[in-house]
């Protein structure tokens, strides 16, 4: 997309938009620093672009739990200024945000206009960076999605990958359920609303975007030693055999309906994506 700018240079998402969108303009910490919301507020009003995708986040989510303040940067501040700075000049703005900003509780999918109940701090800034976005009054499409993964970065399917690799056994929680993402969906979801905003400003607003079907870390990580090739015990924990400084939900279930309704984006199928990342991890 011509006249793109990205916030994001060096994460999964970003990584996989540049394969897809190389005419963009990716802003990274040297250009953009996100501690410093102004002047991702600067850059936009500089560069005035046809529209804007924010690629960006503090993702650490136990590290949040003690680095308050530069998660809410971040994850609010920032991104606040970023969409007061597109509404001014009347550019759509692209935000990705998450499952975490759910309790977690119940057995079914949570659409876009349930309660919240960020159990952290992760949770907590990534929802108060969805209201700065949204009381910013531009057009703005806000897309949660959940369990991120691809050939690049730190992440579930590359830890599995590794310690299938040298063990016979490993225990994995099992109460946590929720849609493995493809970074490479997330980037071609974001990409094609960004295409659809910047031709309709009608269009935008708060959607769910997750990998199908639900599943729980543990058969996640049963898929991705089966398409590996590896072949170590799984054994099923709970969440409570596996303290972490900050509480996950257990969860994680998106209802996606109305990201394809609106913008004809289907639910993305993870195994086969999954199955495009151990590709290229085994070049």
């Amino acid at each position: 997309m011509q006249g793109l700018l990205v916030f994001g240079k060096t994460g999964q998402v970003a990584l996989e938009l540049a394969r897809i969108a190389p005419d963009a303009h990716f802003a990274g910490r040297d250009e953009a620093d996100l501690t410093d919301p102004a002047a991702c507020a600067a850059l936009i009003r500089s560069a005035r672009p046809r529209a804007v995708i924010n690629a960006a986040a503090y993702t650490a989510v136990d590290k949040a739990e003690s680095d308050t303040e530069t998660a809410r940067l971040v994850n609010a501040e920032a991104p606040g200024a970023m969409a007061r700075a597109c509404a001014d000049l009347g550019i759509p703005f692209v935000h990705i945000s998450t499952d975490y900003v759910f309790d977690g509780s119940g057995d079914q999918p949570r659409a876009e206009d349930a309660g919240t109940g960020p159990l952290g701090v992760y949770g907590q800034t990534k929802l108060d960076g969805e209201q700065a976005v949204m009381a910013a009054g531009g057009q703005s499409a806000i897309m949660r999605t959940s369990w991120v993964f691809s050939a690049h970065g730190s992440n579930f399917v590359k830890t599995m990958r590794r310690l299938g690799a040298e063990r016979d056994r490993l225990t994995i929680v099992a109460d946590q359920i929720g849609g493995p993402t493809a970074a490479a969906d997330i980037a071609r979801a974001a990409l094609s609303m960004a295409e659809t905003m910047a031709a309709d400003p009608a269009k935008g607003g708060l959607y769910h975007f997750a990998g199908a079907p639900d599943v729980s870390w543990a058969d996640f990580a049963r898929e991705i030693f089966a398409q590996s090739g590896f072949s170590p015990e799984v054994a099923d924990i709970p969440t409570s055999d596996y303290p972490t400084p900050a509480r996950r939900p257990l969860n994680s279930r998106l209802h996606c309906a109305a990201i394809s309704h609106d913008f004809g984006i289907p639910r993305p199928e993870w195994r086969r994506s999954l199955a495009q990342v151990i590709k290229e991890l085994d070049q």
